[in-house]
């Protein structure tokens, strides 16, 4: 089982998802660091009203003692977009998840290593897009200083 560490600056969220999905469900442990920086394509203003339907969606006004706990950071943004890309109800699905790891930033222990920088870049995209950082903060997240 070998360890993969990406850097998601500037990547596209959906081919760069769909690329670590397939690396989990080969065995391997897969690292992403500056998960805020990976880019969505599209009108900044559709993507973040996209995800605060889809994601924050609140379906009643009751207030439950427990409830869903919705992701709003970028790195638990990004492992909802590698989940839905893996098997569903599955054992390997579920144990492929467990084998991701995502950071806002680069921690201490990764300062030296070198990571891999995935070729699906906003330089080839060329048109309007914007960083889950950005979609984060519109749903609430609390921008936390990495160490």
């Amino acid at each position: 089982m070998e360890e993969i560490v990406i850097d998601g600056s500037n990547t596209i969220l959906g081919r760069l998802a769909s690329h670590v999905a397939k690396l989990l469900l080969e065995g391997n442990k897969v690292v992403i660091l500056n998960s805020e920086k990976i880019a969505i394509s599209g009108d900044p203003v559709k993507l973040i009203q996209f995800y605060k339907d889809t994601v924050l969606n609140v379906k009643t006004h009751f207030s439950h003692k427990w409830r869903p706990k919705r992701a709003r950071s970028p790195s638990r943004l990004f492992k909802k977009t590698v989940s839905g890309m893996l098997p569903k109800n599955n054992k390997k699905g579920e144990e492929a998840l467990k084998r991701l790891k995502v950071y806002v930033g680069v921690p201490k222990e990764y300062k030296n290593k070198q990571p891999i920088k995935i070729q699906f870049t906003v330089d080839k995209l060329g048109g309007k897009f914007t960083t889950l950082q950005v979609i984060a903060e519109n749903m609430g997240w609390k921008v936390k200083a990495v160490e």
